[in-house]
């Protein structure tokens, strides 16, 4: 390619490389190139002097080398004019030291009125350079940044070369679209500004400066109806939330109002509420055309983006369950504040789920209210990236900086994000580049720590008065209509203020999905014996046969078969099953009965501890075999799936999950029982409170593997005393139960109550494979969980002492019992902690009159439940204490200190 030699080194290279690849395979390099390598490669063919000299070939080159170059410019407005975009309304931007100029890629001024046929690049005929650059600002300097061109899908990239450059170029909305964008820009200001002059000091967390975020949402979501979505659920912060009920979602201004004068009777809302700023809310919408679609609004509390995993999980259980795994049925729609969704690390853990077979929704669009702004903290405080938005790049998501000022370039952007998720399946970000008016709230002053800033807001139109204006220059409206709307909005929320201050609207709950309707709240009674969860022998031996059957000709390694036939021993010889044959039972019998099981978590298939074996792998080609969904036709499926290594994430979305499948029973499983640590925030903000706060159920179990082993200070302790700790009001059940048949129940018992409760259970280690630890299979044939497990090896009269416990200590307890013989203290079980079993403890100790009363616990003194169990014993009843010394560690990491206190813990239970 010597006729490139007087072109920069850099551009041969790459030109170089392109050339040999198009000699191997033409295809392999896009039309525009294959275009200009076959002028070449016929220049070279046909070198014709033209008399003065020099050849065709020469000029001809000289005219590819330049097409070449107007082709790089091309690319660079494509790939960094986002950089120079008008897209802050307030601000100056920052100098990224864009090179944009026709200069920068070798041409000239010389050059501007030259016609080049690479023109036809950006959808133009044969133009000049001045006209080929007037069209890259319009479409890339403009109000909207399109950040695309890094995306490494050819496919992706051209299909926005058609959007941004042929679509957006010619973007001119309809004047009937016009109008809805202006009525609802104009709802969204003026409802701000009501509340604002109404309910002066009140936090409202407003939408002022971002408003054109509802005329946003008003698109995306009839662009979605027209795309066929019927469900849209959103989750979203406290800015704006008010406006998004209101004027997206259609509460009630009186409602709100009622809300805002304290007309709420707590007594009436059955729980501890919530400030109306976490609230959610969900209705039924009609979009222009006609078509009809759900969208939901989900409640959350503070933790700005706690609330996204739930979204993507509440979706993906809609999508499997309502709409028969069709990902394009279902939307999720996130809105981020701009500190936030740079900040907070569940952020990342959404965006990595959002692709993965068991986490995917087909799409996420993610739009961004950016304020500039994280409460006092400045941009360049908030983040090293360059945009809020650049973990997009995780993912080869698309982003649209948007001007918030200007309308009709929001309402591109919201189409556009819309038709890409249908289109491809992936997530999309709007980032909306607006202010904040007032300060993090409305009592707050922010020329505290932006004077210079807010100097700027203060004389700035808001988006409304910018599109009037617009509108009225063009001539699209005329001043009395925009006038009008502002007038009779504003009277229409006069009204119904003056409406509530006279009669105060009585309490009305939000209305809930059909599903969980058909589920009541849970009684205090409901709590005094579990229900019959047995099953018929029948089913344990269909369950039986599917875990012992494998296809023909699939290979397991030799582990494999050998835990074939200890099932096999278990189910149809022994008649006894040990922990994980009692749980893939109670899986497969709820199969059968149609009841949707999923679970996820680290390494779920097989089973931290190398117990469950849900999948086998055949060892030759690893091929998945699942035996619980081939037990027989027209049965449901198991849905496991092992996890990201997240624990907040995948918490959260399993929780929404829930939320969204009341008859499905939904499980995570940590790796170890004290790597929930990192999901505090939802079992604080969710799953401890949710009922009480927002009078939503939720039925998911936490399996937490827990016991003191000698593992050290990491992976002995799930926490209890925090769960119970939060455990109060029947709000979740806490359990640690010690058999398999107990288990099995516990987990039947999650979807057999007429109400929902979260099931945290401290799951046994050890015990996987603990020789005393199995259940005859009449105890799943019959009977139901047991609260309370009394001792079976004592004569009631000879008792003088009971020992109290729970969990995997009673076998240690047991153990020394039999060892030694001792007949005067019985060992009773606390299968259930919280709700507290009163009625059934009380029912067992009056077998043991006048007999003392000891807890034992592996934990210290300062952890476990001995804090939970002096609280809920009965009043009156003289309690002592067997436990390791309070500790700011959880367990020592020396073996022979922890088998030496495991010792003593013992032998001071019996007083040996």
């Amino acid at each position: 390619m010597d006729n490139f030699s007087y072109i920069s080194n850099a551009d041969v290279g790459y030109i170089d490389q392109l050339y040999q690849n198009y000699k191997k395979d033409p295809l392999s390099v896009d039309q525009t190139w294959q275009k200009f390598f076959e002028g070449f490669d016929f220049s070279q063919q046909h070198q014709v002097s033209n008399g003065n000299g020099t050849s065709t070939t020469a000029v001809a080159d000289s005219l590819s080398i330049k097409e070449t170059q107007v082709r790089n410019l091309i690319f660079a407005y494509r790939s960094f004019g986002h950089l120079a975009s008008k897209t802050n309304p307030v601000r100056e931007r920052r100098n990224h030291n864009v090179q944009l100029d026709h200069q920068s890629v070798g041409l000239t001024d010389a050059d501007l009125d030259a016609e080049f046929d690479v023109a036809a690049e950006i959808g133009m005929p044969k133009s000049s350079l001045r006209k080929i650059i007037e069209k890259l600002k319009a479409v890339y300097l403009g109000p909207i940044g399109f950040e695309y061109n890094f995306i490494r899908n050819d496919e992706i990239r051209q299909w926005f070369f058609q959007k941004c450059e042929q679509e957006y170029y010619s973007y001119n909305p309809n004047n009937e679209e016009k109008k809805r964008i202006l009525g609802k820009l104009n709802e969204a200001v003026v409802f701000e500004n009501f509340l604002h002059t109404k309910f002066i000091g009140q936090k409202r967390f407003s939408l002022e400066g971002g408003e054109n975020t509802i005329p946003a949402l008003h698109t995306i979501i009839n662009k979605a109806a027209e795309l066929d979505v019927k469900e849209v659920v959103i989750g979203m912060a406290h800015r704006g939330r008010l406006n998004v009920l209101s004027n997206i979602l259609g509460k009630t201004y009186e409602q709100i109002f009622t809300e805002f004068e304290g007309n709420i009777n707590p007594d009436l809302t059955m729980g501890d509420g919530d400030v109306k700023y976490h609230l959610g809310y969900a209705s039924h919408i009609t979009s222009p055309s006609g078509k009809k679609i759900y969208v939901k609004l989900t409640p959350n509390p503070s933790h700005l983006e706690a609330v996204d995993p739930l979204v993507i999980g509440y979706t993906r259980g809609q999508i499997d369950d309502e709409y028969k795994g069709e990902l394009n049925k279902g939307m999720a729609i996130l809105i981020h504040g701009d500190a936030a969704v740079a900040g907070q690390g569940i952020v990342y853990e959404v965006i990595q789920m959002s692709g993965l077979p068991g986490y995917t929704t087909g799409g996420t669009i993610h739009f961004v209210i950016n304020n500039q702004v994280g409460f006092t903290t400045d941009f360049d405080d908030a983040r090293t990236s360059i945009y809020c938005t650049d973990i997009a790049k995780i993912v080869d998501a698309p982003v649209l900086h948007v001007n918030g000022d200007d309308a009709e370039a929001v309402n591109f952007c919201a189409n556009l994000a819309v038709e890409y998720r249908q289109k491809f399946g992936k997530d999309i970000f709007v980032d909306l580049l607006c202010y904040r008016r007032h300060g993090h709230n409305e009592s707050d002053e922010p020329k505290f720590t932006q004077p210079k800033l807010y100097n700027l807001i203060a004389k700035h139109d808001n988006p409304r008065e910018i599109y009037v204006k617009k509108l009225i220059e063009r001539g699209d409206v005329d001043a009395a209509l925009a006038d009008e709307m502002d007038k009779s909005f504003r009277n229409q929320l006069q009204d119904r203020l003056n409406e509530v201050k006279q009669k105060p609207l009585p309490y009305k709950p939000q209305k809930i999905e059909a599903e969980w309707e058909k589920l009541r709240r849970a009684t205090p009674e409901d709590f005094d014996q579990s229900p019959d969860t047995s099953i018929k022998q029948p089913v344990i031996e269909k369950v039986g046969k599917a875990l012992i059957t494998i296809p023909e000709g699939f290979k397991p390694i030799k582990q494999i078969e050998k835990l074939l036939k200890d099932r096999q021993a278990a189910f149809f010889e022994e008649k006894q099953l040990g922990w994980a044959e009692a749980e893939l039972l109670a899986y497969g019998s709820l199969l059968l009965e149609g009841t949707p099981v999923r679970m996820s978590g680290q390494d779920v298939k097989r089973g931290t501890f190398s117990h469950r074996h849900a999948y086998i792998f055949d060892a030759n080609t690893n091929a998945p075999y699942c035996c619980l969904d081939n037990i027989e036709k027209g049965q449901k499926k198991l849905h496991i799936y092992n996890s990201l290594l997240s624990e907040f994430g995948v918490l959260g979305f399993e929780y929404g999950y829930a939320m969204s499948s009341p008859h499905a029973l939904v499980i995570w499983e940590a790796q170890f029982g004290d790597f929930v640590n990192g999901a505090q925030v939802m079992i604080d903000q969710f799953i401890s409170s949710a009922e009480s706060k927002w009078q939503r159920m939720n039925g998911l179990v936490m399996l937490l593997p827990h016991g003191y082993e000698g593992q050290g200070p990491e992976h002995s302790s799930a926490r209890p005393e925090r769960f119970l700790q939060l455990s109060a009001e029947y709000n979740m059940v806490v359990a640690y139960p010690t058999t398999p048949a107990n288990f099995f129940h516990l987990l039947r018992r999650q979807v057999t109550w007429p109400f929902r409760k979260p099931c945290i259970v401290f799951s046994p280690k050890s015990l996987l494979r603990h020789p005393a630890v199995i259940s005859p299979l009449k105890e799943f044939t019959d009977g139901n969980f047991i609260e309370v497990i009394d001792d079976p090896n004592v004569n009631a009269k000879e008792v003088k002492k009971i020992i109290l416990c729970t969990g995997k200590v009673f076998y240690d307890l047991q153990e020394v019992q039999l060892k030694k013989k001792i007949k005067d203290a019985a060992i009773v079980r606390i299968e259930q902690l919280h709700p507290w079993p009163e009625k059934q403890l009380q029912a067992i100790q009056k077998k043991y009159k006048n007999a003392k009363v000891v807890w034992v616990q592996e934990e210290p003194a300062n952890m476990g439940y001995w804090s939970y169990i002096r609280r809920m014993i009965a009043p009156g009843t003289e309690i002592a204490v067997v436990s390791r010394k309070s500790s700011a560690s959880p367990a020592t990491g020396y073996a022979k200190v922890h088998k030496a206190e495991q010792e003593k813990i013992l032998n001071q239970a019996f007083e040996i």
